[in-house]
């Protein structure tokens, strides 16, 4: 980790979605250069408090960027300091890879200032980094979902945030593509470059991130170091199985053991 000085926190958040509450007295601290993994069975809460990160659904409680209210920065500031990657997104146009990663870049520069170098650096780390150059003049409607997601991820580190909102950036890659992406988002971390990534696979939570919180029916369960919240009982209570915990050379893996609810 490059940095202790906190860039994010969160107090009291709460959002309620058509009157329905959906999270409450959520409280959290990110420091630069840390991975913080979102984890908690489906329905949890986890992606509306990605969300509600991002400003992007109505919450009330406090949210503070670098020491400064959330809610007093333009949307233009917002989205220059905050990559935002949603679970499943789509793109309707047949645009090419690279000019869809390059729209990353639009905070920076605007609808109509042309690209820099800096701003071509920066989409070639992209698409070098996510291994696209091959793919950089496909149209992006004609890859596979997996090649797709690793488009979109790309089109949010061509920003060049200073907080990063993941929303299961590795479901449906195969193991070689997770593991690339998880890596690159601990390479990001060692950079500066704040994580909050919602996964569903606890041994990537376990292997890659620095704290996990767990999220339970709208509200905070657990926090702390990834295997002591995996170890702790309430973990397994919350996902309604028993999870063992074990290492192979010298790496945690996690599998549930066996279904309490029956």
């Amino acid at each position: 980790m490059s940095e202790n000085r906190t860039l994010l926190t969160a107090r009291g958040l709460a959002v309620a979605l058509r009157h329905r509450p959906v999270l409450s007295d959520i409280d959290l601290a990110l420091r630069s250069g840390e991975v913080l993994g979102l984890i908690g069975p489906n329905g949890a809460g986890k992606t509306t408090l990605l969300r509600a990160l991002a400003s992007l659904v109505p919450a009330s409680g406090e949210i503070q960027l670098a020491g400064r209210p959330l809610a007093d920065y333009t949307p233009a500031g917002r989205a220059q300091r905050i990559g935002f990657l949603p679970q499943d997104g789509g793109v309707a146009w047949a645009l090419p890879v690279e000019a869809l990663v390059a729209l990353g870049r639009i905070p920076h520069t605007g609808p109509f200032r042309a690209f820099n170098e800096a701003d071509r650096a920066a989409v070639a780390r992209a698409l070098e980094t996510l291994e696209l150059q091959p793919l950089r003049r496909r149209p992006v409607t004609e890859l596979s979902g997996g090649e797709r997601a690793r488009a979109l991820l790309a089109r949010v580190l061509a920003g060049e945030p200073r907080l990063l909102l993941v929303d299961e950036p590795v479901a449906g890659l195969d193991p070689a593509h997770q593991l690339r992406v998880m890596q690159e988002l601990r390479r990001l971390a060692a950079g500066g470059t704040s994580v909050v990534v919602v996964l569903h696979d606890l041994t990537l939570a376990a292997r890659f991130c620095d704290r996990l919180l767990l999220v339970e029916r709208g509200r905070k369960l657990l926090e702390g170091a990834p295997l002591d919240v995996l170890r702790a009982p309430e973990a397994g209570r919350a996902y309604g199985v028993r999870l063992a915990v074990a290492t192979i050379d010298g790496l945690p893996v996690v599998l549930p053991e066996d279904d309490l609810q029956r």
